[in-house]
């Protein structure tokens, strides 16, 4: 969703947004994250094993899924009079199922929290929930902390 300025996210609080595209999570993308991170665990590298594992499958790592977030969130949030944003960080981050490796996942927001702060920026709290195509249940939830320059 395009906001004109600040004023403009303030008066969004408390609204859905529209969700993110579809993001297919493949097994490349997993592979790339355990050399990255150094994360080898079976249950997300090792195809053949995982079929035997409780998932029947490989698992994306709850941080690639945290990862894949600036991705997702940059396609519910822009702020056109914005000269830039800076990402501070999540809070309240919960991994709460698991993502199987060829599913779909997409980002729900709401924001909560548009706060002025010094040098026209503002402190922006997103509330995000990432969903898993076929599932009642999140697979991610976390407040996104950004910092909004006018």
């Amino acid at each position: 969703m395009a906001f004109t300025d600040i004023d403009d996210m303030k008066r969004a609080i408390g609204v859905a947004l529209p969700p993110s595209d579809w993001f297919v999570v493949e097994q490349r993308d997993v592979d790339t994250f355990a050399d990255l991170s150094g994360d080898h665990q079976w249950i997300h590298v090792d195809p053949q094993r995982s079929e035997q594992g409780p998932y029947g499958t490989t698992i994306a790592h709850g941080l690639l899924t945290l990862s894949v977030l600036p991705r997702l969130i940059g396609q519910l949030r822009n702020v056109e009079k914005a000269r830039m944003g800076l990402n501070c960080g999540y809070d309240r981050v919960r991994f709460t199922a698991p993502v199987p490796v060829g599913s779909r996942i997409r980002a729900h927001a709401q924001i909560r929290e548009v706060r002025d702060m010094p040098d026209d920026a503002a402190r922006v709290v997103t509330h995000i929930t990432v969903e898993l195509e076929g599932s009642d249940k999140p697979v991610c939830v976390a407040d996104h902390v950004t910092r909004v320059y006018a």
